[in-house]
Protein backbone atom coordinates (compact mmCIF):
# COMPACT_ATOMS: atom_id res chain seq x y z
CA UNK A 1 0.00 0.00 0.00
CA UNK A 2 1.08 3.51 -0.73
CA UNK A 3 1.80 4.58 2.84
CA UNK A 4 4.67 2.08 2.86
CA UNK A 5 6.40 3.99 0.07
CA UNK A 6 9.10 6.54 0.77
CA UNK A 7 9.05 10.21 -0.15
CA UNK A 8 12.10 12.34 -0.74
CA UNK A 9 14.26 9.38 0.28
CA UNK A 10 12.61 9.42 3.71
CA UNK A 11 9.65 7.56 5.18
CA UNK A 12 7.16 10.09 6.45
CA UNK A 13 4.33 8.77 4.31
CA UNK A 14 1.09 7.10 5.40
CA UNK A 15 -2.45 6.63 4.10
CA UNK A 16 -2.97 10.35 4.31
CA UNK A 17 -0.83 10.33 7.43
CA UNK A 18 0.47 13.22 9.42
CA UNK A 19 2.11 15.13 12.17
CA UNK A 20 0.20 18.33 12.67
CA UNK A 21 0.48 21.27 14.92
CA UNK A 22 -0.36 24.94 14.61
CA UNK A 23 -4.05 25.50 15.25
CA UNK A 24 -4.18 28.31 12.73
CA UNK A 25 -3.08 25.93 10.00
CA UNK A 26 -5.67 23.37 11.16
CA UNK A 27 -8.49 25.91 10.99
CA UNK A 28 -7.46 26.74 7.44
CA UNK A 29 -7.65 23.09 6.49
CA UNK A 30 -11.11 22.55 7.87
CA UNK A 31 -12.44 25.46 5.82
CA UNK A 32 -11.26 23.84 2.58
CA UNK A 33 -14.34 23.33 0.36
CA UNK A 34 -14.78 19.85 -1.14
CA UNK A 35 -17.25 18.81 -3.81
CA UNK A 36 -18.89 15.65 -2.47
CA UNK A 37 -21.41 13.62 -4.45
CA UNK A 38 -25.05 14.20 -3.48
CA UNK A 39 -26.57 11.92 -0.89
CA UNK A 40 -28.51 9.16 -2.67
CA UNK A 41 -32.24 9.75 -2.90
CA UNK A 42 -33.02 6.11 -2.19
CA UNK A 43 -31.43 3.40 -0.09
CA UNK A 44 -27.93 2.18 -0.89
CA UNK A 45 -25.84 -0.86 0.09
CA UNK A 46 -22.34 -0.76 1.54
CA UNK A 47 -20.95 -2.16 -1.72
CA UNK A 48 -22.71 0.56 -3.70
CA UNK A 49 -21.35 3.21 -1.32
CA UNK A 50 -17.86 1.79 -1.78
CA UNK A 51 -18.18 2.09 -5.54
CA UNK A 52 -19.56 5.64 -5.41
CA UNK A 53 -16.75 6.90 -3.21
CA UNK A 54 -13.97 4.97 -4.92
CA UNK A 55 -14.95 6.56 -8.25
CA UNK A 56 -15.35 10.00 -6.69
CA UNK A 57 -11.96 9.80 -4.98
CA UNK A 58 -10.43 8.77 -8.32
CA UNK A 59 -12.04 11.73 -10.09
CA UNK A 60 -10.78 14.16 -7.43
CA UNK A 61 -7.24 12.78 -7.36
CA UNK A 62 -7.35 11.38 -3.83
CA UNK A 63 -4.48 8.94 -3.31
CA UNK A 64 -5.42 5.27 -2.83
CA UNK A 65 -9.12 5.80 -3.62
CA UNK A 66 -10.12 2.16 -3.10
CA UNK A 67 -8.34 1.70 0.21
CA UNK A 68 -9.62 5.06 1.46
CA UNK A 69 -13.26 4.13 0.90
CA UNK A 70 -12.75 0.59 2.21
CA UNK A 71 -11.17 1.65 5.51
CA UNK A 72 -13.84 4.24 6.20
CA UNK A 73 -16.83 2.02 5.41
CA UNK A 74 -15.33 -0.99 7.23
CA UNK A 75 -14.85 1.23 10.28
CA UNK A 76 -18.51 2.33 10.18
CA UNK A 77 -19.53 -1.34 9.96
CA UNK A 78 -17.48 -2.10 13.08
CA UNK A 79 -14.60 -3.86 11.33
CA UNK A 80 -10.90 -3.23 10.72
CA UNK A 81 -10.90 -4.19 7.03
CA UNK A 82 -13.54 -4.62 4.37
CA UNK A 83 -12.40 -8.24 3.91
CA UNK A 84 -13.45 -9.04 7.48
CA UNK A 85 -17.03 -7.86 6.90
CA UNK A 86 -19.52 -10.61 6.06
CA UNK A 87 -20.64 -10.47 2.43
CA UNK A 88 -24.26 -10.42 3.54
CA UNK A 89 -23.71 -7.19 5.46
CA UNK A 90 -22.08 -5.58 2.44
CA UNK A 91 -25.13 -6.28 0.29
CA UNK A 92 -27.68 -5.12 2.86
CA UNK A 93 -29.14 -1.62 2.60
CA UNK A 94 -27.54 0.93 4.91
CA UNK A 95 -29.75 2.88 7.26
CA UNK A 96 -30.27 6.56 6.50
CA UNK A 97 -28.10 7.42 9.53
CA UNK A 98 -25.29 5.09 8.43
CA UNK A 99 -25.39 6.48 4.87
CA UNK A 100 -25.06 10.01 6.23
CA UNK A 101 -22.08 8.90 8.32
CA UNK A 102 -20.40 7.42 5.24
CA UNK A 103 -20.88 10.67 3.36
CA UNK A 104 -19.62 12.74 6.30
CA UNK A 105 -16.41 10.74 6.81
CA UNK A 106 -15.65 10.29 3.13
CA UNK A 107 -16.07 14.04 2.61
CA UNK A 108 -13.34 14.56 5.21
CA UNK A 109 -11.07 12.24 3.25
CA UNK A 110 -11.95 14.20 0.13
CA UNK A 111 -10.24 17.20 1.73
CA UNK A 112 -7.12 14.94 1.83
CA UNK A 113 -7.48 14.45 5.58
CA UNK A 114 -5.56 11.27 6.53
CA UNK A 115 -7.76 8.22 6.96
CA UNK A 116 -6.33 7.75 10.45
CA UNK A 117 -7.74 11.12 11.45
CA UNK A 118 -11.02 10.44 9.67
CA UNK A 119 -11.73 7.22 11.60
CA UNK A 120 -9.86 8.50 14.70
CA UNK A 121 -7.84 5.34 15.32
CA UNK A 122 -5.11 3.16 13.81
CA UNK A 123 -3.32 -0.08 14.64
CA UNK A 124 0.34 -0.07 15.66
CA UNK A 125 1.78 -3.55 16.12
CA UNK A 126 -0.72 -5.20 18.51
CA UNK A 127 -2.24 -1.95 19.79
CA UNK A 128 -5.21 0.05 18.57
CA UNK A 129 -4.45 3.70 19.28
CA UNK A 130 -6.79 6.65 19.37
CA UNK A 131 -5.63 9.32 16.93
CA UNK A 132 -6.67 12.89 16.30
CA UNK A 133 -5.12 15.98 14.80
CA UNK A 134 -2.67 17.45 15.34
CA UNK A 135 -0.80 14.41 16.73
CA UNK A 136 1.69 12.44 14.62
CA UNK A 137 0.38 9.23 13.03
CA UNK A 138 2.84 6.35 13.55
CA UNK A 139 4.28 4.75 10.40
CA UNK A 140 5.11 1.09 9.72
CA UNK A 141 8.87 1.80 9.88
CA UNK A 142 8.49 2.79 13.52
CA UNK A 143 7.11 -0.69 14.27
CA UNK A 144 10.52 -1.94 13.14
CA UNK A 145 12.20 0.51 15.51
CA UNK A 146 10.20 -0.99 18.40
CA UNK A 147 11.31 -4.49 17.38
CA UNK A 148 14.97 -3.45 17.56
CA UNK A 149 14.55 -2.08 21.09
CA UNK A 150 12.55 -5.11 22.22
CA UNK A 151 15.15 -7.52 20.90
CA UNK A 152 17.94 -5.84 22.85
CA UNK A 153 16.01 -5.43 26.10
CA UNK A 154 14.84 -9.04 26.01
CA UNK A 155 18.40 -10.19 25.26
CA UNK A 156 19.72 -8.45 28.37
CA UNK A 157 17.04 -8.97 31.04
CA UNK A 158 19.55 -9.24 33.88
CA UNK A 159 19.00 -5.64 34.91
CA UNK A 160 15.47 -6.54 35.93
CA UNK A 161 16.82 -8.73 38.75
CA UNK A 162 18.17 -5.71 40.61
CA UNK A 163 16.08 -2.86 39.18
CA UNK A 164 13.39 -2.35 36.59
CA UNK A 165 14.45 -1.59 33.05
CA UNK A 166 13.67 1.94 31.95
CA UNK A 167 13.05 3.60 28.59
CA UNK A 168 12.99 7.27 27.62
CA UNK A 169 11.17 8.27 24.43
CA UNK A 170 11.82 11.70 22.92
CA UNK A 171 8.88 12.85 20.80
CA UNK A 172 6.15 10.41 21.84
CA UNK A 173 3.26 11.58 19.62
CA UNK A 174 0.35 9.22 20.29
CA UNK A 175 2.48 7.10 22.66
CA UNK A 176 2.82 4.29 20.11
CA UNK A 177 6.46 3.37 20.81
CA UNK A 178 6.41 3.57 24.60
CA UNK A 179 3.06 1.81 24.95
CA UNK A 180 4.08 -0.97 22.56
CA UNK A 181 7.28 -1.55 24.54
CA UNK A 182 5.38 -1.54 27.84
CA UNK A 183 2.85 -4.07 26.60
CA UNK A 184 5.61 -6.45 25.52
CA UNK A 185 7.86 -5.99 28.57
CA UNK A 186 6.08 -6.25 31.94
CA UNK A 187 9.29 -5.29 33.77
CA UNK A 188 9.72 -2.02 31.87
CA UNK A 189 8.99 1.50 33.09
CA UNK A 190 8.83 4.27 30.50
CA UNK A 191 9.21 8.03 30.41
CA UNK A 192 8.08 9.97 27.38
CA UNK A 193 8.17 13.61 26.37
CA UNK A 194 6.84 15.75 23.58
CA UNK A 195 6.91 19.46 22.75
CA UNK A 196 3.21 19.30 21.84
CA UNK A 197 0.62 19.41 24.61
CA UNK A 198 -1.80 17.67 22.24
CA UNK A 199 0.62 14.75 21.94
CA UNK A 200 1.14 14.58 25.70
CA UNK A 201 -2.62 14.51 26.29
CA UNK A 202 -3.20 11.81 23.66
CA UNK A 203 -0.34 9.63 24.95
CA UNK A 204 -1.83 9.77 28.43
CA UNK A 205 -5.29 8.95 27.04
CA UNK A 206 -3.98 5.95 25.11
CA UNK A 207 -2.05 4.73 28.16
CA UNK A 208 -5.23 4.90 30.25
CA UNK A 209 -7.29 3.06 27.63
CA UNK A 210 -4.66 0.30 27.46
CA UNK A 211 -4.24 0.03 31.24
CA UNK A 212 -0.57 1.03 31.08
CA UNK A 213 -0.79 4.42 32.78
CA UNK A 214 0.96 3.21 35.96
CA UNK A 215 4.19 2.46 34.06
CA UNK A 216 4.29 5.50 31.75
CA UNK A 217 5.05 9.07 32.79
CA UNK A 218 4.53 11.64 30.05
CA UNK A 219 6.07 15.14 30.16
CA UNK A 220 5.35 18.27 28.17
CA UNK A 221 8.95 19.19 27.32
CA UNK A 222 11.10 20.31 24.40
CA UNK A 223 14.38 18.39 24.16
CA UNK A 224 16.16 21.51 22.89
CA UNK A 225 14.64 24.15 25.19
CA UNK A 226 14.18 22.16 28.42
CA UNK A 227 17.63 20.63 28.84
CA UNK A 228 18.13 21.56 32.49
CA UNK A 229 14.76 20.17 33.49
CA UNK A 230 15.47 16.92 31.66
CA UNK A 231 18.87 16.52 33.33
CA UNK A 232 17.12 16.73 36.69
CA UNK A 233 14.55 14.06 35.81
CA UNK A 234 16.23 11.30 33.85
CA UNK A 235 19.22 9.11 34.68
CA UNK A 236 20.32 5.47 34.43
CA UNK A 237 18.01 4.90 31.45
CA UNK A 238 18.33 1.49 29.76
CA UNK A 239 17.16 2.66 26.33
CA UNK A 240 16.64 6.08 24.78
CA UNK A 241 14.42 5.83 21.70
CA UNK A 242 13.26 8.48 19.27
CA UNK A 243 11.56 8.94 15.91
CA UNK A 244 12.45 12.66 15.70
CA UNK A 245 11.84 15.25 12.98
CA UNK A 246 14.44 14.19 10.42
CA UNK A 247 13.47 15.52 7.00
CA UNK A 248 15.97 17.75 5.25
CA UNK A 249 14.44 21.22 4.92
CA UNK A 250 14.80 21.14 1.15
CA UNK A 251 12.62 18.02 0.97
CA UNK A 252 9.61 19.55 2.66
CA UNK A 253 8.17 21.03 -0.54
CA UNK A 254 8.11 17.61 -2.24
CA UNK A 255 5.70 15.96 0.21
CA UNK A 256 2.20 14.76 -0.62
CA UNK A 257 -0.80 17.09 -0.03
CA UNK A 258 -1.89 15.01 2.98
CA UNK A 259 1.41 15.75 4.68
CA UNK A 260 1.77 19.37 3.60
CA UNK A 261 -1.77 20.24 4.66
CA UNK A 262 -2.08 18.17 7.81
CA UNK A 263 1.41 17.88 9.29
CA UNK A 264 3.08 20.31 11.65
CA UNK A 265 6.10 21.29 9.59
CA UNK A 266 8.18 21.88 12.71
CA UNK A 267 7.60 18.26 13.72
CA UNK A 268 8.85 17.01 10.36
CA UNK A 269 11.59 19.46 9.37
CA UNK A 270 14.90 18.49 10.94
CA UNK A 271 16.76 21.50 9.57
CA UNK A 272 19.20 21.91 6.71
CA UNK A 273 20.73 18.46 7.22
CA UNK A 274 17.82 16.92 9.15
CA UNK A 275 19.89 16.61 12.32
CA UNK A 276 18.78 19.52 14.51
CA UNK A 277 16.92 17.42 17.09
CA UNK A 278 19.08 14.34 16.58
CA UNK A 279 22.26 16.22 17.55
CA UNK A 280 20.60 17.39 20.78
CA UNK A 281 19.50 13.87 21.66
CA UNK A 282 22.99 12.51 21.09
CA UNK A 283 24.63 15.29 23.09
CA UNK A 284 22.40 14.57 26.11
CA UNK A 285 22.38 10.78 25.84
CA UNK A 286 25.49 10.07 27.98
CA UNK A 287 23.90 11.99 30.87
CA UNK A 288 20.69 9.96 30.69
CA UNK A 289 21.88 6.44 29.93
CA UNK A 290 23.13 3.75 32.27
CA UNK A 291 26.45 2.10 31.42
CA UNK A 292 25.99 0.25 28.11
CA UNK A 293 22.57 1.80 27.71
CA UNK A 294 21.63 2.43 24.10
CA UNK A 295 20.15 5.10 21.84
CA UNK A 296 17.79 3.95 19.08
CA UNK A 297 16.98 6.48 16.35
CA UNK A 298 14.78 6.34 13.27
CA UNK A 299 16.44 8.55 10.66
CA UNK A 300 16.60 9.51 6.99
CA UNK A 301 18.59 6.97 4.91
CA UNK A 302 21.25 9.65 4.36
CA UNK A 303 21.84 10.07 8.06
CA UNK A 304 23.76 7.06 9.43
CA UNK A 305 27.25 8.17 8.23
CA UNK A 306 26.50 11.76 9.31
CA UNK A 307 25.36 10.59 12.74
CA UNK A 308 28.42 8.39 13.17
CA UNK A 309 30.84 11.17 12.22
CA UNK A 310 29.14 13.81 14.36
CA UNK A 311 29.05 11.53 17.41
CA UNK A 312 32.73 10.58 17.08
CA UNK A 313 33.70 14.24 16.81
CA UNK A 314 31.43 15.72 19.46
CA UNK A 315 30.14 13.25 22.06
CA UNK A 316 32.43 11.67 24.61
CA UNK A 317 31.41 8.33 26.08
CA UNK A 318 28.96 7.42 23.31
CA UNK A 319 29.97 5.13 20.47
CA UNK A 320 28.20 4.30 17.24
CA UNK A 321 27.26 0.61 17.47
CA UNK A 322 25.44 -0.26 14.24
CA UNK A 323 23.13 0.74 11.40
CA UNK A 324 20.01 -1.31 10.72
CA UNK A 325 17.95 -1.34 7.51
CA UNK A 326 14.19 -1.17 7.22
CA UNK A 327 11.96 -3.66 5.40
CA UNK A 328 12.57 -1.88 2.09
CA UNK A 329 16.36 -2.21 2.48
CA UNK A 330 17.11 1.42 3.38
CA UNK A 331 19.53 2.33 6.19
CA UNK A 332 16.87 3.60 8.58
CA UNK A 333 17.97 3.06 12.18
CA UNK A 334 21.02 4.17 14.15
CA UNK A 335 22.00 2.39 17.35
CA UNK A 336 24.56 3.94 19.70
CA UNK A 337 25.84 2.75 23.05
CA UNK A 338 27.17 4.46 26.15
CA UNK A 339 30.66 3.35 27.14
CA UNK A 340 31.06 1.82 30.59
CA UNK A 341 32.65 3.97 33.26
CA UNK A 342 35.27 1.24 33.69
CA UNK A 343 35.84 0.09 30.14
CA UNK A 344 35.14 -3.52 29.36
CA UNK A 345 37.04 -4.86 26.31
CA UNK A 346 33.94 -6.86 25.34
CA UNK A 347 31.66 -3.92 24.41
CA UNK A 348 29.19 -6.09 22.55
Amino acid sequence: MWWRRTLSRSCRCCLGCGRSGAKGIWSLRTRRVCSAPALPAGRITALQALDVWKRHFEEKGVTEPEHSSQYIIAHLLGAKTIESVEQQRLTQFLSKEKTEQVWQLCTRRLSRMPVQYVIEEWDFRDLTLKLRPPVFIPRPETEELVELVLTDLQRHPGAAETRRQTCLEVGCGSGAVSLSLLKSLPQLEAFALDRSQDAVDLSRENALRLGLQDRLKVYHMDVIKDTERMLGLFSSISALVSNPPYLFSEDMATLEPEILRFEDHAALDGGEDGLNVIRQILALAPDFLSDRGRVYLEVDPRHPPLVRRWTEDNVEGLRYAKTRHDASGRPRFCILQKEESHKDPDQD
